[in-house]
C-alpha cells in the first residue's frame, strides 16, 4: 500500500479534526507525519508473515537471550515496505520481551536476525531461564500463539507533548492543537480498524501517553550504557529522531492480567547495519 493510499484511509480523520475547528493546514501537517506501519492480527485478510509462539529457531550453537519467546516475523513476506524500515529481505526478526515492569531501567527484552538458510536450533519455553519458578512458567504459558497475517495501515503520533531539557512539558512545536489531534487519532484507530497486537514500525501507543514513549526508553538505553550495563560500549544517540520503532506489542494473556504494552527500538545506524543485538525493550506495565 503507497503512502498515497494510506492518507486516503485518512480522510475520516482529517474530517473529524476539521469538525472540531482544527485548522486545516495543521491538521494536513499532522498528516504529513504519516508513517507505514505493519500490522499483524488473527484477521483473515492479508498473507501470513508472522506467528506467536515457539519454538524459538535461533542459529545453531547461539545462546538463548534471557527474555521469553514472543513472535517471529518472515521478513520475506512482509510486503514492500510495509513498515518504512530498512529490515533485511529474507530470515527471520525474531522477538524476545518480558511483559512487565521490573521497576529498573534495564531492557526488557531484544531482537534477533536469523537470516535465510542459517542452521538452527528449537528452543523451548522456558529456554530463557531454565530455573524460572510457577509464576514466570504461568506467565510464559499464557504468551499468545498461532499464525499472523499482516497488512499495511498508516501510523499517526499518539503523544501531543515534548518533555523539555528542563523538565518542563509543552504541546509538540508547529502544533498548538496536538491534544485535540492525538485524542482525535485515538479515535480513529478504533473506527478505521487500525489496531492489532503486534506492529512493526509505526509511532508508540500505551495506555496513559503525554509525551512519545520512545524519549523514556531512550533515557534508560542512555542511563544503562553509561553503567556499562549495555550498548556494547559504542556510544548510544540521545535524540528521540535517531531512533526507530522496531516493533510493539500489545499483550493478551488471558486470565493472567498484564496491562502491559512493549516497544523494540533500535538506533537508526544499528538498524541500517543489520545490528539487532541493540535492541532495546522497555515495558509500560498497570497490573
Amino acid at each position: 500500500m503507497t503512502i498515497a493510499e494510506l492518507r486516503r484511509r485518512l480522510a475520516p480523520f482529517r474530517e473529524a479534526a476539521l469538525e472540531l475547528d482544527i485548522p486545516a493546514d495543521e491538521t494536513d501537517r499532522w498528516i504529513d507525519r504519516i508513517r507505514p506501519c505493519a500490522v499483524f492480527s488473527t484477521r483473515e485478510d492479508g498473507p501470513v508473515a508472522a506467528r506467536f509462539g515457539g519454538p524459538a529457531l535461533l542459529p545453531a550453537g547461539a545462546p538463548h537471550p534471557p527474555f521469553p519467546f514472543v513472535a517471529s516475523v518472515d521478513l520475506a513476506a512482509l510486503p514492500a515496505g510495509p513498515a518504512a524500515l530498512p529490515l533485511p529481505g529474507d530470515g527471520h526478526l525474531l522477538l524476545f520481551a518480558w511483559p512487565r515492569d521490573q521497576g529498573n531501567l534495564t531492557s526488557h527484552g531484544t531482537a534477533v536476525h536469523v537470516p535465510a538458510g542459517v542452521p538452527t536450533d528449537a528452543h523451548g519455553p522456558y529456554a530463557w531461564s531454565p530455573d524460572c519458578g510457577p509464576e514466570e512458567r504461568e506467565i510464559v504459558d499464557a504468551f499468545p500463539r498461532g499464525e499472523l497475517r499482516v497488512r499495511t495501515e498508516p501510523s499517526l503520533p499518539y503523544h501531543f507533548l515534548v518533555d523539555l531539557p528542563d523538565g518542563d512539558l509543552e504541546p509538540l512545536p508547529g502544533f498548538p492543537h496536538s491534544e485535540e489531534l492525538a485524542e482525535e487519532w485515538e479515535n480513529a484507530c478504533r473506527y478505521l480498524d487500525l489496531r492489532g497486537p503486534l506492529h512493526l514500525g509505526g509511532y508508540a501507543d500505551q495506555e496513559a501517553i503525554d509525551v512519545d514513549p520512545l524519549e523514556g526508553l531512550i533515557h534508560c538505553a542512555v542511563e544503562e550504557a553509561a553503567r556499562g550495563r549495555w550498548g556494547g560500549g559504542r556510544p548510544v544517540p540521545e535524540d528521540v529522531e535517531e531512533w526507530a520503532l522496531l516493533a510493539s506489542w500489545s499483550p493478551a494473556l488471558g486470565r493472567v492480567e498484564a496491562g502491559s504494552s512493549v516497544h523494540w527500538a533500535i538506533p537508526h545506524e544499528d538498524l541500517a547495519a543489520g545490528r539487532f543485538d541493540r535492541t532495546f525493550t522497555d515495558v509500560y506495565w498497570n497490573p
